[in-house]
């Protein structure tokens, strides 16, 4: 990929001045967090979306204020036409494409009795499915540029089974494993690291007595940040290069006990 110059927009500071992000799931939660985090070091974004326009489009607002380019792109990262698809558009509006972060899910409570295939099939289709195409397409043109990052973000439900949510479970695992195989395979051009957020950004509908319990858990007695976890993303974006292949937990001090 040769550099772009992108037209209207103002040279900006920042360890990422110039580079070009797409964050998959990007218009909500902590999608939207790591997005503006990207911004604020003058990178241009491109914001995936699947049903939140309305949303993407204040978001991009929200980063063109920082002086860098930004543009929504509506796709399922779960079929291959939709990866595909993100990723040759973020390249024909941006011309290039430093940082991929895996951050689109869906996440909902699945009793083991009560748990169909097609939430199964779901779950692992977005969760895992998706990092796993949308990685296989932009690895292609990272490899040709000589360099790139992949960030993906998984969950502390990787290494520690919730009985009523397992499919969600079983897919951040298999995004931990992912992260580890693509970072041999794409080595040593492209780096591949995850983050896993622990109590961040919780359900609205979480009780009062779930909240208490999981300060009481967590070493630092309280529920993360998303600027938390958005912090940890741009540690993998300018991180030396020697960095890859590995899992760095947000969650304050939970997968130590």
């Amino acid at each position: 990929m040769k550099p772009h110059r992108i037209r209207g927009v103002k040279k900006s500071a920042g360890r990422l001045a110039g580079q070009v992000a797409l964050v998959t799931g990007g218009a909500v939660r902590l999608g939207r967090a790591i997005a503006l985090a990207l911004a604020r070091e003058g990178c241009h974004v491109a914001i995936n979306y699947h049903r939140s326009a309305a949303a993407a489009r204040a978001v991009v607002g929200e980063l063109r204020a920082f002086g860098v380019d930004a543009r929504a792109l509506r796709a399922d990262v779960s079929l291959p036409a939709g990866a595909r698809r993100l990723v040759r558009e973020t390249l024909r509006h941006f011309g290039r494409l430093d940082l991929l972060v895996n951050n689109a899910a869906v996440f909902f409570r699945t009793p083991l009795p009560l748990t169909t295939p097609g939430q199964w099939d779901r779950i692992l289709a977005v969760n895992l499915r998706g990092p796993f195409l949308v990685s296989q397409t932009a690895a292609r043109a990272m490899r040709r540029a000589g360099r790139g990052r992949i960030v993906n973000i998984a969950d502390v439900a990787a290494v520690r089974p919730w009985p009523a949510y397992i499919p969600y479970c079983v897919s951040k695992a298999g995004l931990v494993m992912l992260t580890k195989g693509l970072a041999l395979a794409l080595a040593p051009q492209v780096q591949v690291n995850c983050v896993a957020p622990g109590a961040v950004l919780l359900p609205a509908d979480a009780s009062p007595a779930l909240r208490r319990r999981l300060r009481r858990e967590v070493p630092m007695g309280r529920e993360g940040d998303p600027q938390d976890v958005a912090a940890a993303v741009l540690f993998f974006a300018s991180c030396p290069r020697y960095i890859t292949g590995q899992v760095l937990f947000v969650d304050g001090g939970l997968t130590a006990t």
